[in-house]
C-alpha cells in the first residue's frame, strides 16, 4: 500500500522527543509498504533531513521513509495563540498533500487534534480509507486543566473530535481511557483498538556508555524525569519534595529534570530562590544519549498534575522508556500506569499532592537500594513481555492492513 502518515511532531531517535511514528513507519516499510510521513519542524524533534527548505517545504528519504517536512517551527514553550496557529497551518498545508498525492490509506496521529483534518478531507472527498490514532483526549484534557475555557473554542474542538472519530474507518487509542473516550462518542467498539506506547529495548536496554551529569556522584540515589516541563506535568510537586529532602538532610539524593517547556524557566528560578541544590536541570538530549543517563539512574519519575482525566487518558512515552531501561518507576497519580506499577511490583505509587510520602519513598530507596534490584528486573520483564515495540508494531501493522475498512 501507499500510506500517507500525518504527524506534526515526527522525530527520529536523533531527536529528543517521542519516536513512536518513526518506529511504526519503518516497520511498515519493512513489511513492503511505501510510507510518506508528513510533518512539521519542532524543537526537540529531528526528521533527519538537512537539505534546505524550498517555499517552506523540504523532502527526502530517511531509513526508507519518504518525508515531507513543513517549515513550521514549533516549541512547547510557545504561547497558546502561536501554537494554535501552527496547528492550523499544518492542517491546511497537509490537506493539499492528502488531496493530490496518491494514497491507498491515510493515517493521522494526534496531538494536535487538527492532525486528523487531512484524513477527514481524504476520506470524504477522495474516498480514501482513513485511520486515526488518538494520543490524548481533546478537548477533555485542556477543559479539565482549565487551559482552555472559551466555550466557542471548546465547542469547535468537540465538533472536530466527533468528526474525526466518525470519519475514521478505524481508530487506535494509546490508553484504556482513550479507547473508552472514543467509544463514548457512539463509535463501534470493533473499530477501536488499544495499542499503547512501547518500549524501545534496542535503544534503552543496553547498559553501555552510562553517565551521570555533573553534580551527581556514583554513591547518590539519582531520580530522573525526562519530558516536557509544562503545566500538565506539575513539576512544582517535585520541587516541593526537594525542599523536604533538604530539610531532612537527605544529602545522598539528587533529582534530575531533563527536558524543555513553558514552565522550565519558572521552575529554575524557584529552585534558585529556594537554594534547592538537590535539583539538576538539563536540556533535552537525543534518545541514544538519554539511554546512557537512564542506565545510570536509580528511579524514573512519572509525574503529572493531579487531573482526573490523566489517570486513564494518557500513555506517557517516558514511562515506557523507564521500563525499557529496567528502572523502578515512581508515579504520583492513580490510574492505569499506577495499576501496572503496583501489579507488577516495578516501582512506587504515592498519592497526588503528597510531598511527604513522595520524599519518604526516595529516602527509603536511598537507604535500602537492594529493594530496587527486584523492581529493576520486574520493569524489564514487563517491558519485554507486554510492551516491546516489535510486538506492538505487529498489532499496528495488522490493524492497518485489515480488510474491514467500511
Amino acid at each position: 500500500m501507499n500510506i500517507l502518515y500525518f504527524h506534526q511532531h515526527f522525530s527520529t531517535p536523533s531527536g529528543s522527543s517521542g519516536t513512536r511514528s518513526y518506529e511504526m513507519a519503518r516497520r511498515l516499510v519493512a513489511a513492503g509498504h511505501k510510507v510518506t510521513v508528513v510533518c512539521g519542524s519542532h524543537i526537540g524533534g529531528t526528521t533527519g533531513l538537512n537539505n534546505q527548505f524550498v517555499k517552506g517545504r523540504r523532502t527526502g528519504v530517511i531509513d526508507g521513509i519518504c518525508i515531507i517536512e513543513f517549515q513550521l517551527n514549533y516549541a512547547n514553550r510557545d504561547g497558546f495563540i502561536k501554537r494554535s496557529w501552527l496547528f492550523l497551518l499544518f492542517a491546511i498545508k497537509s490537506i493539499s498533500v492528502a488531496l493530490f498525492q496518491k494514497a491507498d490509506l491515510v493515517f493521522a496521529t494526534s496531538t494536535p487534534l487538527t492532525a486528523g483534518i487531512p484524513g477527514i478531507v481524504a476520506r470524504w472527498i477522495k474516498g480514501t480509507p482513513f485511520i486515526f490514532e488518538v494520543r490524548d483526549l481533546w478537548p477533555e484534557l485542556p477543559r479539565e486543566m482549565k487551559v482552555i475555557t472559551n466555550p466557542v473554542i471548546l465547542s469547535l474542538m468537540s465538533f472536530l473530535e466527533w468528526l474525526s472519530y466518525k470519519s475514521a474507518h478505524r481508530l487506535i487509542g494509546l490508553s484504556p481511557g482513550i479507547v473508552e473516550g472514543i467509544i463514548r462518542h457512539n463509535i463501534d467498539a470493533n473499530k477501536v483498538t488499544l495499542i499503547p506506547n512501547g518500549c524501545d529495548l534496542d535503544i534503552f536496554a543496553s547498559k553501555e556508555n552510562s553517565w551521570r551529569p555533573a553534580g551527581v556522584t556514583d554513591d547518590e540515589l539519582m531520580a530522573v524525569f525526562t519530558g516536557t516541563h509544562g503545566i500538565a506535568n506539575g513539576l512544582d510537586a517535585v520541587l516541593d519534595v526537594s525542599i523536604i529532602l533538604k530539610n531532612r538532610y537527605a544529602k545522598k539524593i539528587k533529582i534530575v529534570l531533563v527536558g524543555q517547556g513553558r514552565e522550565k524557566e519558572k521552575l529554575r528560578k524557584r529552585a534558585a530562590a529556594e537554594n534547592l541544590d538537590n535539583i539538576i536541570f538539563m536540556d533535552p538530549v537525543p534518545k541514544n544519549r538519554l539511554a546512557g543517563l537512564m542506565a545510570s539512574a536509580d528511579v524514573g519519575l512519572q509525574i503529572l498534575a493531579n487531573v482526573p482525566a490523566f489517570y486513564y487518558g494518557t500513555s506517557p512515552n517516558k514511562f515506557f522508556d523507564y521500563l525499557s531501561s529496567g528502572l523502578p518507576v515512581l508515579t504520583n497519580y492513580p490510574g492505569w500506569v499506577a495499576d501496572l506499577i503496583s501489579e507488577h511490583e516495578c516501582g512506587f505509587v504515592v498519592p497526588p499532592e503528597n510531598a511527604n510520602e513522595f520524599a519518604n519513598v526516595l529516602i527509603l530507596a536511598s537507604q535500602n537500594k537492594e529493594i530496587l534490584t527486584k523492581m529493576r528486573q520486574n520493569s524489564k520483564t514487563l517491558a519485554e513481555k507486554h510492551f516491546a515495540r516489535d510486538k506492538l508494531a505487529d498489532q499496528f501493522l495488522c490493524w492497518l492492513e485489515g480488510e474491514d475498512k467500511k
